[in-house]
């Protein structure tokens, strides 16, 4: 690829897609892979502060949840992924949250439409139509007593309702499941229920399967447990005062070279004029930041446009660059 379009005005067909580079390592898809190695590569990246490290020691010995507050962009939720990484703790259970949400859909799902459809009324049978949540699994007993992992996602976005529906479960560590108690009572105790994990390559994928006794579950070791809000709305006291609370600030110029240098380290290896590039695309940056809301992954798709080995940008640099820094909180740039 020697020249930057592709797509170009008034062109006839042309294979030039074929030249197109690789992905950012941040959105590479695999059909082959189980799981994103985007969700790895979170992990493996992720730079985290001495307060975010401190925090994570606190959730893990006090056994509470951890909510981390911040603006978009600011990786939250990579805090997760990367905790899990070092410490060897298997998928991280995902949650992401909607207005829709309920307790309900964190901790199982049970299709009583696709029982009823298949005319299975055997008892033991119902664990095919029913399966665990990311809550629910994280609430599993543990494996090797290593603390799952779950993180639920943008829960400022979530019914009024749902932090305080969230309050037995984090207090308790444990849920029942009517339908299999119901079951329970008529002689069948045990049932094979299907999990939240996916990712084969992870050891916990070794028990996408679980065995549910009488339709209660209860963890032994409180799993590791982290939130993510955008600021939105406030909380409710009670459901704070069962969380551990932390506010994301906006990584400075440090902490935006490590993020960078970790997702380019090849390409600095290489190109001494990268590094160059990185200075003066940080101090732009921060500089923009002060006028308004930018987050640091379009910093890096930023420098993953203009840093492209053989690509030649010419006079796309400059537009390019302004139309991958816009504000998030305002329609257009002033």
């Amino acid at each position: 690829m020697t020249n930057w379009p592709i797509f170009k005005k008034d062109a006839e067909p042309h294979d030039g897609i074929r030249h197109l580079p690789p992905p950012p390592s941040w959105r590479q898809f695999d059909p082959n892979d189980p799981v994103s190695p985007r969700k790895k590569k979170k992990g493996e990246t992720y730079q985290a502060t001495d307060q975010e490290v401190e925090m994570v020691n606190a959730a893990l010995y006090l056994r509470r949840p951890l909510l981390l507050t911040g603006k978009p962009g600011t990786g939250k939720s990579s805090l997760a992924y990367a905790v899990a990484h070092q410490l060897n703790l298997g998928e991280v259970l995902y949650w992401g949250i909607t207005t829709r949400s309920t307790l309900k859909d964190g901790l199982y799902q049970y299709d009583a439409i696709g029982r009823a459809q298949s005319n299975n009324n055997k008892l033991q049978d119902i664990g095919k139509y029913l399966q665990l949540g990311p809550l629910g699994t994280a609430l599993l007993p543990s494996i090797d007593k290593k603390p799952r992992v779950l993180l639920i996602d943008e829960i400022d976005k979530g019914d009024i309702d749902l932090p305080n529906d969230l309050l037995h479960a984090f207090e308790e560590g444990k849920f029942e499941i009517p339908e299999l108690m119901r079951i329970a009572d008529e002689g069948v105790a045990a049932i094979d229920v299907r999990t939240a994990y996916n990712d084969e390559t992870e050891f916990t994928y070794g028990r996408g399967k679980e065995i549910i006794h009488r339709g209660k579950v209860r963890c032994n070791d409180f799993p590791l447990v982290i939130l993510t809000s955008n600021g939105e709305r406030d909380f409710p006291p009670p459901f704070l005062r069962r969380c551990l609370r932390l506010t994301i600030a906006e990584p400075g110029k440090t902490e935006l070279e490590k993020i960078i240098t970790a997702h380019f380290a090849d390409e600095m290896k290489s190109n001494n004029l990268v590094a160059q590039e990185m200075d003066t695309l940080i101090e732009r940056f921060l500089a923009k930041q002060k006028d308004g809301d930018l987050a640091t992954d379009q910093l890096l798709n930023a420098m993953y446009l203009i840093t492209r080995e053989k690509s030649n940008l010419g006079n796309s640099k400059e537009s390019l660059i302004q139309a991958v820094l816009k504000y998030l909180n305002r329609a257009e740039d002033v």
